[in-house]
């Protein structure tokens, strides 16, 4: 119920022109072999690519990054956070609100949430910062 309410009242603003900025839903870091990617997503609808200037977030992956950070709560809550096995390529580390869950790559055959991460962070890596994910 609090999450909606800071939602409505976030668009609201939004919508009036007063330039207010929603609160960042998480923090996605990736490394490992190959390209490191840091994606800052904001409730507003911008998100910061490998710390550079805010861009916007098309509203599909808007909406696919707040149904993330609600599935991914009861695991930051818990601090989750598994060992990465040999052969993995990445390593991922995702802040919410409620704390920090780390997981490798190949943690996502077993957790359908991880896999959905990875994929987002793929994607929004694509579409909306112009890198190569």
């Amino acid at each position: 119920m609090r999450v909606c309410l800071i939602l409505i009242l976030a668009t609201a603003a939004a919508g009036c022109g007063l330039g207010v900025r929603g609160p960042d839903l998480f923090l996605l870091k990736r490394t490992g072999q190959g390209t490191r990617l840091s994606l800052l997503v904001n409730d507003g609808g911008t998100i910061s690519c490998n710390g550079g200037k805010l861009r916007p977030l098309a509203d599909p992956l808007l909406l696919r990054a707040r149904d993330l950070a609600v599935s991914l709560d009861g695991d930051a809550k818990r601090s989750l956070r598994i060992v990465s096995p040999r052969g993995s390529v990445f390593r991922y580390e995702i802040r919410l609100q409620d704390g920090t869950i780390a997981f490798p790559d190949t943690a996502a055959a077993r957790h359908s949430e991880l896999a959905q991460a990875e994929l987002l962070a793929v994607q929004v890596a694509q579409r909306a910062c112009g890198l190569s994910g």
